[in-house]
């Protein structure tokens, strides 16, 4: 069923807002990339955005973040509206989201386990033993070998890189976490395994995951519900409303060769009540 705002969302579970957008615009010059989304995310979810060429994902992820600021509009994190938000309110919530960005965004300079430091001497200050231990537990959450702390990010595979990011992304426990294309150059083994790691993150942490991708692999595996850009705003839904959704490029994106090819047996035509 169709919600204000073009959403297909249920609300009925009672389940809390972690993300919530009204009325969101974004534009740079006389180019209005977003107008009038809204957008609801919930605890313990994930969500694939997903949209075509041009429609900007990652300008929305960036400024959900706080990197581009909207034109228009209110954004709130976790209950917290971001709109003039800060000094220490600001710095606070930043402490409860993670990023993990497209190409990694490591420190080059600095080791693995230096990079993971960062945020968590930022904003925990703890002694440099308890960080290191920190780190070193991260570095085995993403499924890294323990050497990897001491590498530099040039010494990583592409793989490994992805994760090492993420383990930083994870440094300071987030409740709610942003991944910018995170299977984007990996192969498909890799890939897979990457969905699977998100996938025992969120059972084992509570998370609750923006995912930003085009992999429609990934859309099947993790996500709980999809988000489209579509016409400057979002149409979300699950992927079983998604397939059935009328409009060209939905079409297009889930009913193409690799849409049918990524489609477990029986969903497409059941999402058509064949």
């Amino acid at each position: 069923m169709m919600a204000e705002g073009g959403q297909l969302i249920d609300h009925r579970d009672g389940r809390d807002l972690v993300l919530k957008l009204r009325g969101v615009r974004t534009q740079f010059g006389d180019n209005v990339i977003h107008d009038n989304l809204d957008f609801d995310m919930f605890r313990g979810e994930v969500v694939g955005l997903v949209g075509g060429s041009g429609t900007g994902k990652s300008v929305l992820l960036r400024t959900i973040i706080g990197l581009n600021h909207a034109r228009r509009g209110q954004i709130d994190i976790l209950g917290i509206n971001t709109r003039g938000l800060h000094g220490r309110p600001e710095y606070e919530l930043q402490a409860r989201t993670g990023v993990q960005f497209q190409d990694g965004a490591l420190f080059s300079s600095l080791t693995v386990a230096e990079n993971i430091i960062v945020p968590i001497r930022e904003h925990a200050h703890l002694d440099e033993p308890t960080m290191r231990d920190i780190a070193a537990l991260k570095i085995a959450l993403v499924g890294l070998p323990p050497d990897t702390g001491a590498k530099k990010p040039s010494e990583l595979s592409g793989g490994m890189r992805k994760r090492a990011s993420l383990a930083r992304a994870l440094a300071l426990d987030p409740e709610l976490l942003f991944l910018d294309e995170p299977t984007a150059g990996l192969d498909p083994i890799g890939a897979a395994h990457y969905d699977e790691l998100i996938k025992d993150l969120r059972q084992s942490l509570g998370l609750s995951v923006l995912m930003v991708t085009h992999d429609l692999d990934s859309l099947y595996a993790i996500c709980d519900r999809i988000a489209v850009l579509l016409d400057k705003r979002v149409v979300a839904g699950t992927m079983k409303e998604m397939l059935a959704y009328d409009h060209p490029w939905v079409r297009e994106y889930f009913h193409g060769p690799r849409g049918r090819a990524a489609a477990p047996v029986g969903l497409e035509a059941a999402a058509h009540g064949k």
